[in-house]
């Protein structure tokens, strides 16, 4: 069967980029079991409470909660346990470093397929406060007036 080629987008975490400023962006594999990608395939995967963490030298994915597979039986794994991250060592290093600074962690943005691999979009974030969350709504409030207003003049 031929892998089809492009990104197919599978799980978001729409919740972080309202919560964090994202600093920088990595690409990264998953270790997973067979049943955990049929059931990824299928879009039963949370991105929501996820992060990620360096120990020992390796990244891992915390809190990620990949649904059981229906027809998996004694193959199916925790649905939330702890998934290895395939990265560079290069990158695991510098990692480590920016999640180490005040502030930072280290937030899944979404999962998706890569020419038919399961990849995961990471990001070194930092923490909004409160007052910078009303900001980017007040933003949002006022472009979307702005977009609503110039489509009614069009249409006049």
């Amino acid at each position: 069967m031929p892998v089809k080629k492009g990104i197919k987008p599978l799980a978001q975490n729409r919740k972080a980029r309202h919560e964090y400023f994202i600093e920088d962006t990595y690409e990264c594999g998953i270790a997973l079991a067979g049943t955990e990608v049929k059931s990824i395939r299928s879009g039963r995967v949370n991105l929501k409470d996820a992060y990620a963490q360096v120990k020992n030298g390796e990244a891992y994915i915390i809190g990620m909660h990949i649904s059981p597979y229906e027809q998996g039986n004694i193959n199916n794994r925790d649905p939330f346990r702890n998934r290895k991250l395939l990265l560079h060592k290069h990158e695991i290093k510098k990692l480590q470093s920016l999640s180490q600074a005040d502030g930072y962690s280290l937030i899944p943005l979404q999962l998706y397929l890569k020419d038919g691999l399961v990849k995961l979009e990471l990001s070194v974030a930092k923490g909004k406060k409160l007052y910078d969350k009303r900001h980017d709504i007040a933003e949002r409030d006022v472009k979307r007036d702005m977009e609503r207003s110039m489509r009614q003049r069009r249409s006049e």
